[in-house]
């Protein structure tokens, strides 16, 4: 098993960001369609058309998913990702038109730069233009991880920059990798070491603290919990599965989260992975539902470790501890 390049998956990624607002869109397109499945594990996701991806719902194919920032109020980038889509023809045929399908999922970030800044359908557009035309994914502060954060339990005042992140791998002729955009409630480990890697630090930013512990000494129900959280993640494989089995993988894929976020899928997240099909390689879906963890816990620490310090708030390269 080898690792390999995320752009190899037969899925497009664009990425734009407002990096004075401290927000951004992550758009993955598969022109022909991609069957698709959704597992999500958080109390508070902000979503836009997954019920397409109940197995018991008609559409069997997706041409696009979208994550991005500003919470609820970010929905509306779906527009202009389906308004590209439709002027280059791409989406499911009506007879008057092609309707594209595209489904979205939002993390909180409103806390980190303007919050009147959020993706609406310009970016959309734009990030869909970019996957289509000249790919641009790129690890770190880009994307729907632009405004990204983890180890909230104390508020933004004791939390830490994270990002977008993404790990891949080949063996034989299957692929598979992920992209997760780090915006946790949570501490972040290495699974590998047991090291905490980013989260929750001290009121003097000199070490860290342990959320897990915070809340224990609070032990009461905490009606003012933050809540501007949310991991957000897109497992690709070239492997052949229809959505029911693709929702499967999609669960199989949050034990990944588990393994490298401490606490995970609270009620103040909105955790949720999508699973993407986009070839015709036999594979064994056991198989590739303990890959997906494995690429998405390497992911996630690939989020945490390439993000930059920005907005006031410290990332994990630039930690003297």
């Amino acid at each position: 098993m080898r690792e390999i390049p995320i752009t190899e998956l037969g899925v497009k990624i664009g990425q734009v960001e407002d990096t004075a607002g401290a927000t951004g869109c992550t758009v993955f397109i598969r022109e022909q369609g991609m069957c698709a499945g959704l597992d999500v594990r958080g109390g508070g996701p902000a979503s836009r058309e997954t019920e397409l991806l109940k197995p018991l719902a008609n559409a069997q194919m997706i041409h696009a998913v979208v994550l991005a920032g500003g919470s609820a109020f970010g929905l509306g980038t779906a527009n202009g990702v389906m308004a590209y889509l439709e002027e280059h023809g791409i989406g499911l045929d009506v007879g008057v038109t092609k309707v594209p399908l595209v489904v979205q999922s939002d993390l909180f970030d409103l806390t980190v730069g303007d919050a009147s800044a959020r993706p609406d359908s310009a970016m959309g557009y734009e990030a869909a233009m970019r996957a289509l035309e000249a790919p641009n994914y790129r690890d770190g502060n880009y994307g729907a991880g632009c405004g990204a954060t983890v180890g909230k339990c104390a508020g933004m005042a004791c939390c830490m920059k994270s990002g977008i992140g993404s790990y891949a791998v080949e063996l034989g002729a299957l692929k598979i990798g992920a992209v997760v955009a780090v915006n946790a409630f949570g501490d972040i480990f290495d699974p590998r070491t047991g090291r905490k890697v980013a989260g929750l630090l001290t009121e003097d930013k000199t070490g860290f603290r342990s959320t897990t512990e915070l809340m224990t000494e609070r032990m009461a129900p905490n009606d003012n919990k933050f809540v501007g959280n949310t991991t957000l993640g897109v497992v690709m494989t070239n492997a052949a599965f229809h959505k029911a089995q693709l929702c499967k993988i999609a669960g199989m894929a949050h034990d990944g989260y588990a393994r490298s976020i401490r606490p995970v899928h609270t009620s103040v997240d909105g955790d949720s992975i999508y699973a993407l099909s986009a070839g015709d390689v036999p594979a064994d879906q056991d198989l590739v539902g303990t890959l997906a963890a494995e690429v998405m816990s390497e992911a996630v620490l690939r989020a945490v470790r390439s993000a930059e310090s920005a907005y006031g708030f410290p990332a994990a390269r630039d930690l003297s501890f």
